[in-house]
């Protein structure tokens, strides 16, 4: 008895070791994250400012490279733009907050502005919205995409001052140029 019982506690022990070693499945990326996959890749955008808030209106082209990040859990951009107040670079960092039920999109660029922004997608159509103080006041943004086709869109982005109307403040169409490479596991 004492033998079969030694044998069922080295059993346990073994199965208990065996276990704690088998470390859990690594998390995977769920489908709204896999929605954001549409915009990776290579982009040509092309668009007109209006004058405004943002600067003297004109024509304006960027580039941008957009790939997931290792894990496949939020898409990285690195943008070049030519604007008619010069030339800007920007990284960018789109997510979804699970708990928010949001996309998030986090920008930094050259000009020293951060953008903080939450998304929703509906059909073809996805809408980020923020707010942000310019010149002591409170704006709202409006960035709105509607998807086309496979390679391409139009977006718009508008501002509301405080007590305002929504005002245009550019807009364009975007060509996929290059598909991006998938997600390191």
């Amino acid at each position: 008895m004492k033998q079969r019982a030694a044998l069922v506690l080295t059993a346990m022990v073994f199965a208990v070791m065996a276990a704690a070693q088998t470390p859990p499945a690594p998390p995977k990326p769920g489908p709204e994250v896999k929605k954001l996959g549409y915009f990776a890749g290579t982009w040509k955008l092309e668009g007109e400012m209006k004058p405004g808030p943002m600067g003297p209106g004109g024509k304006f082209t960027e580039t941008d490279h957009m790939q997931w990040m290792d894990g496949g859990f939020f898409l990285v951009s690195h943008a070049e733009a030519k604007l008619p107040t010069g030339q800007s670079k920007s990284t960018a960092i789109f997510g979804y907050d699970a708990n928010e039920k949001a996309y998030t999109y986090q920008e930094y660029n050259s000009m020293g502005e951060t953008i903080h922004a939450r998304g929703a997608v509906a059909g073809d159509t996805w809408t980020w919205t923020n707010e942000e103080k310019m010149e002591g006041k409170m704006m709202k943004g409006r960035y709105t995409v509607k998807v086309t086709s496979p390679t391409s869109y139009t977006f718009k982005f508008e501002m509301q001052p405080e007590g305002a109307a929504w005002a245009t403040v550019m807009e364009g169409t975007a060509t996929k140029q290059t598909a991006a490479a998938p997600a390191k596991k």
